[in-house]
């Protein structure tokens, strides 16, 4: 008997997890207003029941996603810091935006959108929740601008993470995934312009 209740908590564990990642998914291409948690449960293959379990309610699976989102993110910045140069760092984060340009096309940026959509919102606290990871991918460019030796790193992250969020905005309006290549590619120019100082 106690060797089913690892795998019973092995078990519970994926469950949840495969909900998060749906979560983040399908709020991602439906928006929040017209997603159901049978959605979720649906695109996590656990039945729908079992939803309730782990979230009790949507705006639980919100914060799931948004958790999801922050993991995405930080794994992405943990790989890119693992290149030497800080500008080479923001580069390859720029390509990375770049290589999303078809589901950034048909859906905007994940948590871009998210933000956007949950400021619409009355209740005003998963909005804060949103600006959250936006600050984290902010600071991590504050900290390779810094390291790069420029002045006023705040304002340079704020200027690249504007540019993704237009140009993900922009592709996603126009369905038009080139928007990130042009648009990406004067991000490349703009941060090779700065190494040049």
């Amino acid at each position: 008997m106690t060797n089913s209740v690892p795998t019973r908590a092995v078990r519970a564990a994926d469950k949840r997890r495969r909900l998060t990642a749906a979560a983040a998914q399908v709020l991602h291409e439906r928006g929040v207003e017209r997603t159901t948690l049978a959605d979720i449960a649906s695109a996590a293959e656990v039945p729908v029941g079992n939803v309730y379990y782990y979230f009790k309610t949507k705006d639980d699976l919100v914060r799931a996603a948004l958790s999801e989102h922050t993991a995405h993110l930080d794994d992405l910045t943990g790989r890119l810091d693992q290149l030497p140069d800080p500008l080479d760092r923001l580069r390859a984060l720029v390509e990375a935006w770049v290589g999303q340009r078809d589901l950034a096309a048909r859906y905007g940026c994940p948590t871009g959108t998210l933000a956007a959509e949950l400021d619409k919102r009355a209740d005003g606290t998963l909005d804060a929740e949103a600006a959250v990871v936006i600050r984290r991918l902010l600071d991590w460019a504050a900290d390779q601008f810094r390291a790069a030796g420029l002045p006023d790193p705040d304002g340079l992250a704020l200027t690249l993470v504007a540019g993704y969020q237009g140009m993900s905005l922009l592709a996603n309006a126009l369905r038009d995934p080139g928007v990130m290549e042009r648009e990406g590619a004067r991000l490349l120019d703009w941060l090779s312009s700065l190494g040049a100082r």
